[in-house]
């Protein structure tokens, strides 16, 4: 028998499932880089490039290969400042003091310019790979706030590594010296490995940007649904406060064979209304070609409200929105044929000390095809704060098998 249990946090009521934990997969006190050589290390802390204080993960992806139960895990850091030696990294099998050892990827060749060759990955804060195996790579060109590159966009194929897609963004799309492109969402269609769109966070710049991949256009999407709100621009997690005022963070679409009209979902980081439009009007570039922060202003819909922030999310192929909640430190659900009201929303998780700042959420695939949740948090409060503890576990990555969680069953 499930059990639920009322929560009541910000003004807003949720329904929270009792006892639930999430699978540990990884925990770093600091993350612990591999580099070529010890040469390459030394240069890189004498000339500030590798600054261990500054390398914070935001991101996981993970890679099931062939049906192998191990998979390829992988994680963000983006250049927040000058001394993050690469953006983008898998983990490894061999233990460190800290944690698990890093490896660039695809190569440290890719990230040792630090922006003097827009042709590698200047800083990555997300990740999506689809379930044709292409990892879709969103770069935001930008270091320590000076926009050294435009943003990009990459697909690289997870078997051969070779580069399958690139798109750079023209000038007219992102505002220079302030865009911040986060987050890609990639609709592919299920009869083939078609990418129809990307869909590309700008959480500073405040909008969405609509890549149709097969045309090679795009266009942006930006009005005060796409901002952030006064009211949540303070984050407070485990009774740390800090400062952040970022819009659009997040996409999500709804899946294919639930029926109906198909949705695109967003949300800013700074806010605590969740919205919604129609995908065919999202899709449709004539709707947007004047940039008019009214554009299409009719079809955007605030679904509610949730008392919190949200950071990252995802959609699972039943049609359930997951959210990692800023306060308390949880995993929202909410099934989209519903209301989004305080009935219909349920904590699956809640955990003060492992789920501080859930920046990293994805629903994946596994080798018995059943579909996971994997969720890295990173306890950014501290390190945009106080600064972090490294005698304590402060990047975490947990997982759980999407069924057992949604049935308040226990991660297996």
């Amino acid at each position: 028998m499930e059990r639920w249990i009322v929560y009541g946090v910000c003004c807003c009521w949720w329904l929270a499932a009792s006892g639930q934990a999430l699978e540990s997969v990884f925990g770093a006190y600091n993350l612990e880089l591999e580099f070529p050589s010890p040469q390459e290390r030394e240069r890189a802390l004498r000339e500030g490039l590798y600054d261990p204080a500054s390398v914070i993960p935001i991101d996981v992806d993970v890679y099931y290969k062939h049906g192998d139960a191990t998979p390829s895990i992988f994680v963000t850091i983006p250049r927040f400042a000058k001394g993050v030696p690469y953006s983008l990294a898998y983990v490894t099998n061999e233990m460190r003091p800290n944690g698990t050892l890093l490896q660039a990827y695809p190569s440290y060749e890719w990230h040792k310019s630090h922006g003097a060759d827009c042709n590698g990955l200047t800083s990555v804060y997300r990740t999506q790979i689809d379930e044709c195996g292409r990892m879709w790579i969103l770069d935001s060109g930008e270091i320590d706030f000076i926009q050294h590159c435009p943003p990009q966009l990459y697909a690289i194929d997870l078997e051969s590594g070779k580069v399958v897609h690139q798109y750079k963004m023209p000038k007219r799309l992102y505002k220079e010296g302030v865009s911040r492109f986060v987050t890609p969402t990639v609709e592919l269609d299920p009869h083939n490995c078609d990418v129809g769109f990307v869909y590309m966070a700008d959480s500073i710049g405040d909008g969405i940007v609509v890549y149709d991949v097969a045309a090679q256009q795009s266009w942006r999407i930006e009005n005060k649904f796409t901002y952030p709100h006064p009211d949540f621009g303070t984050f407070t997690i485990a009774g740390e406060s800090f400062q952040l005022w970022d819009g659009t963070v997040s996409t999500t679409i709804t899946p294919h064979g639930l029926g109906g009209r198909r949705m695109m979902y967003f949300h800013s980081l700074s806010s605590e209304w969740q919205m919604a439009i129609p995908l065919d009007v999202v899709n449709n570039g004539s709707n947007w070609r004047l940039n008019d922060v009214s554009a299409a202003l009719d079809q955007f819909q605030l679904l509610g409200k949730r008392g919190s922030q949200c950071v990252a999310a995802a959609m699972s192929e039943s049609g359930f929105l997951i959210c990692g909640l800023v306060q308390p430190a949880s995993i929202l659900a909410w099934n989209i044929r519903s209301s989004y009201s305080h009935q219909n929303l349920v904590m699956l998780v809640e955990d003060e000390q492992r789920l501080q700042f859930a920046s990293g959420l994805k629903i994946v695939r596994n080798h018995d095809g059943k579909e996971e949740l994997w969720v890295l948090s990173n306890r950014l409060q501290k390190a945009f704060g106080s600064g972090l503890d490294y005698k304590e576990i402060n990047f975490r990555i947990q997982k759980c098998g999407l069924q057992e969680l949604l049935g308040g069953r226990p991660c297996y």
